[in-house]
């Protein structure tokens, strides 16, 4: 080699400037150690705008308190909470800290985010303070770690190790700090395993900011900006309080100039990603964008065991509620399923046949991503196991590309349907499912609406709002699909059909019957044009239509309806299909309701039989046909046959469908119901309260049937006594009828006359008369002037008015009721015959006596013709006219007809029935008030030989 000159190197390198001549090599000798305090490595600035925080108090207090400190502090949380400047917020404090625990002497600050720069941090600090040989950085960083722990006899060296942002944790192996009296370590990572946290560390999750902070976060980095309050804690909403993206967003406020109003329209856009809104230069010497901060952190977890699958978990994650996600959804089979053929590749190797994912798999996959603070995962909580910052699902989400996003979509709707119970027994399990049914409606309701159709879940959701009670929010939710349907697939699609069908049927659930009616006749012209006469959706509907004629009152319309439909439903689907047992069952039903019992009876004895042939005698609907029968026994005055069959009913419920079934809770409901009416009432309260408390544990407390058991349980109060407590339970059954019913619903109604009914049994008749006059404008309103529930309206509010001493307000009323009543169930009706009795009555009662008679005299022409001249009514009505003939001034002619009477209820009743008794009173009575007082004396005579005369026997 030829001489060209001479070349020096120092610390490990050299210099070639040509041919080399000769090579003089020097390595940097230790240094003397730095005087003592002395820092190594850069504490981060404070961030503009930086926010004093609780957690630092927390993590102060750990050293400050208790007299004894905690060595090594950990602080976990997701990425962008604000770790690295809280701790170092705390490594400024205590360097600066002239106070009995601070004053340090050595400060190191360390990235920690892989094993070299942690080793390249110690080695620094221990070629700085303890003369280590700086051309082995690993023997070096061992050298300072030695030094660090504490040596008997010399001086205490006060230090504060912060290791900013570790990835992983076998990167600490053999780098732990020492246990040191005068030392502590500070550890900022997002992850969150076991080998992290030995006994001797301590752990402080730092969170999101509080509302209140963050409002003071963007109040402070916004001076100067005219901003609404308003709009400032709806932006902190949006962005989940998430410190990150709250530094973030105000920088792009700033250099933009937008309002925030402006900004938060980009945030609420799907089309608009986060990337899209990233200020053009990141604030307070931050790295990365909002979009990409959890990027590496996904890529670590997607290494851990089970390796592959935490990425597509969090994918599916990001589709559903942040609030928190079923365990059972994302261990369901459709995700299982989508996991094995989605798991991330590793490396670029052909990619051979994959395992199935296994449910211990994907919860494998869970605990990564927790590992991570990617997800919170708290399998101790089922139904929100999994938490999922609105951010990170909003970067997963944007990262995919559309057909990824529908796939994944699709998939989280399939095992949200898979996760949900056939009966919803669990009211916060289904809650839970609906809440993450709107989130993956919200993030990707294109997905939910194929060309063919729509998704099964968004009508699971529908009837779980339903069922639940919350018929308000149902009818709210199909009214919405519904217009979806219309603009998506067309007003004629089958789909589109089939949701305006649910809108309405829940419609007359909340008491609209008559407005259900008009709806579906309007409904059935469409699916008659579109599907033909003999569709089975064409049939549906011709039964919803029927039913909801029969909740308005006409339950002879309805009866006539399914008549006719059940011809056609035979004719087209068979006799032992489904929709013809449902239509036999509603005719029946009807039939009981027009009065028909023993016909209705007949019917549902009929049905039970082609049930039992067609199903067997264990199918759930067998047994319903047989709590119909029993029922309609009961309403036929079979207490006891009703009650005995429903026992014996709810031996085989029990077996079939188990003891907390709701049907069978119900079924219990209906035994108690037929055993109370003879005349238990303390027992009947005691039996319903423990019903209660099985309807809630099972049901939840806001389950209708929940409700009707409280209904049910205040009912048997007050006809145990208790008529004040009565009305105070039916006033918190009404609160919550409200709430969860609304205003208008039926069972909201009825309630409100329960309560107005005992308060008059309290003794307030008064205040029952205008609480029934205020229902009564609410009933004809909601249900129409002809609804059974609205007459019996008007017979209470005539009632009523007549016990409070209104014996005129109490005729007004029951006229008012006649009107309405004649119409609706004729001349002959029992219930009309009634009507015409008390408006007599009443009529006396106000002092018209002469109008009263007439009356009477009316009706004792209807009695006779339809019940019979010794019918114990047509008896009682004769009575009443004799006595009003008297009060008219016509004594002779009361006791005259008296005399009649007596004859008649002695060859129908016996000498000596009451009624009888009762008879010879009058006669008496008015014979003296005639001046017969002979005949007045003899007839006294008679009875009292007669009360002997039973009195002896």
């Amino acid at each position: 080699m030829s001489h060209t000159g001479d070349g020096n190197a120092a610390t490990g390198g050299f210099v070639n400037t040509g041919y080399i001549g000769a090579l003089t090599m020097q390595q940097r000798g230790p240094q003397e150690p730095a005087d003592w305090p002395h820092q190594v490595g850069v504490i981060p600035p404070a961030a503009r705008s930086f926010l004093h925080r609780a957690e630092a108090d927390r993590l102060r207090a750990r050293v400050d308190g208790g007299g004894t400190a905690v060595l090594t502090q950990l602080l976990t949380g997701m990425g962008g909470v604000g770790k690295t400047q809280l701790a170092a917020d705390y490594a400024r404090t205590a360097w600066d800290d002239a106070g009995e625990m601070g004053g340090l002497d050595v400060l190191v600050w360390v990235t920690a985010s892989a094993r070299s720069p942690i080793v390249t941090g110690y080695a620094q600090a221990g070629v700085e303070l303890c003369r280590a040989d700086p051309n082995d950085p690993e023997r070096a960083a061992r050298t300072f770690l030695a030094w660090l722990a504490p040596k008997a006899g010399a001086k205490p060296c006060r230090w504060l190790i912060v290791l900013d942002d570790v990835i992983d944790p076998a990167d600490l192996h053999d780098l732990w700090p020492p246990a040191s009296p005068h030392g502590r370590t500070l550890v900022t990572t997002r992850r969150r395993d076991a080998a992290l946290d030995p006994d001797g560390r301590h752990t402080i999750t730092i969170g999101l900011f509080t509302k209140d902070e963050a409002l003071t976060y963007l109040t402070t980095s916004l001076t100067g900006r005219d901003e609404p309050t308003d709009e400032l804690t709806a932006l902190a909403e949006d962005l989940g309080h998430l410190p990150l993206a709250l530094a973030q967003a105000t920088a792009y406020l700033i250099d933009t100039g937008e309002s925030v109003a402006a900004y938060r329209r980009l945030l609420a856009d799907r089309t608009t990603t986060l990337g899209a809104i990233a200020p053009g230069a990141l604030p307070d010497n931050q790295v990365l964008p909002l979009d990409a901060a959890w990027s590496l952190s996904i890529d670590r977890a997607d290494t851990l065991r089970p390796a592959g699958l935490a990425r597509p978990m969090l994918q599916l994650a990001a589709m559903l509620d942040p609030n928190g996600i079923p365990h059972t959804v994302l261990t369901s089979e459709p995700v299982l399923t989508y996991l094995t053929a989605h798991r991330t590749r590793a490396g670029e190797g052909p990619v051979g046949e994959q395992a199935p994912v296994s449910a211990r798999d994907a919860v494998h996959a869970l605990r990564a991503l927790h590992r991570l603070s990617l997800i919170d995962h708290t399998p101790d909580t089922a139904h929100q196991a999994v938490r999922v910052h609105q951010l990170i699902q909003r970067a997963t989400r944007d990262a995919l590309t559309p057909h990824q996003h529908d796939q994944l979509a699709r998939t989280a709707a399939d095992a949200l349907v898979a996760a949900w119970p056939d009966i919803e027994r669990d009211t916060e399990l289904a809650q839970t499912l609906r809440a993450n049914t709107t989130a993956l409606t919200g993030h990707a309701e294109d997905a939910m609406y194929p060309s063919d159709g729509v998704h099964g879940v968004l009508i699971y959701a529908g009837y779980s709002l339903g069922h639940a009670g919350q018929v308000a929010a149902a009818i709210e939710y199909f009214h919405r699909m519904a217009d979806v349907a219309h603009g998506r697939l067309g007003p004629d699609h089958p789909v589109t059909l089939t949701i305006r069908g649910e809108l309405f049927r829940f419609r007359g659930e909340a008491g609209d019957a008559a407005g259900a009616v008009t709806a579906f006749a309007e409904l059935l012209e469409d699916v008659v044009r579109v599907l033909g006469d003999d569709h089975a959706y064409t049939l549906a509907t011709r039964h919803h239509l029927a039913r909801s004629r029969g909740e308005t009152g006409d339950a002879a319309g309805a009866v006539t309806a399914f008549a006719e439909l059940l011809k056609d439903v035979v004719r087209v689907l068979g006799d032992d299909h489904a929709y013809t047992l449902a239509t036999r069952h509603n005719l029946a039903r009807f039939r009981g309701e027009m009065g028909d019992t023993a016909g209705a009876a007949t019917a549902h004895a009929e049905l039970l039989e082609h049930k039992v042939r067609v199903l067997g005698p264990d199918h759930p609907d067998t047994l319903t046909a047989r709590g119909e029968l029993a029922r309609v026994r009961g309403q036929a005055g079979d207490r006891a046959g009703a009650a005995a069959a429903f026992a014996d009913l709810l031996e085989d419920m029990v077996r079939v469908l188990g003891p907390d079934h709701p049907v069978t809770l119900s079924t219990r409901g209906n035994v108690l119901h037929f055993r109370s009416e003879a005349g238990d009432a303390a027992g009947a309260a005691a039996a319903y309260a423990e019903l209660l408390e099985d309807m809630v544990r099972v049901l939840g407390p806001d389950h209708p049937d929940t409700l009707t058991t409280r209904h049910n349980l205040a009912y048997w109060r007050g006809e145990a006594g208790d008529a004040a407590g009565a009305a105070a339970a039916y006033a918190e059954v009404l609160a919550d009828r409200v709430r969860v019913l609304g205003d208008d619903h039926p069972s909201t109604l009825t309630t409100r006359g329960n309560i107005a009914y005992w308060r008059g049994e309290a003794g307030d008749a008064a205040g029952a008369a205008a609480a029934f006059a205020e229902l009564l404008t609410d009933r004809v309103r909601v249900q129409g002037d002809d609804h059974p529930d609205t007459l019996d309206t008007r017979r209470y509010v005539a009632r009523w008015r007549g016990r409070a001493g209104d014996a005129a307000g109490a005729v007004t009323a029951y006229a008012e009721l006649l009107k309405h009543i004649v119409p609706v169930l004729g001349d002959d009706h029992l219930d009309t015959l009634t009507t015409r009795g008390n408006l007599a009555y009443w009529l006396a009662e106000a002092g018209d006596a002469a109008g009263a008679a007439a009356a009477f005299a009316e009706l004792l022409t209807h009695r006779v013709r339809v019940q019979g001249d010794d019918d114990p009514k047509t008896l009682t009505t004769r009575h009443n006219l004799a006595h009003c003939r008297g009060r008219a001034g016509d004594a002779a002619g009361a006791a005259a007809a008296f005399a009649e009477l007596l004859s008649d209820r002695v060859r129908v009743q016996g000498d000596d029935h009451p009624d009888t008794l009762d008879t010879w009173r009058y006669v008496a009575y008015w014979r003296g008030r005639a001046g017969d007082a002979a005949g007045a004396a003899a007839a006294y005579a008679e009875m009292l030989k007669h009360i002997v005369s039973g009195a002896g026997r």
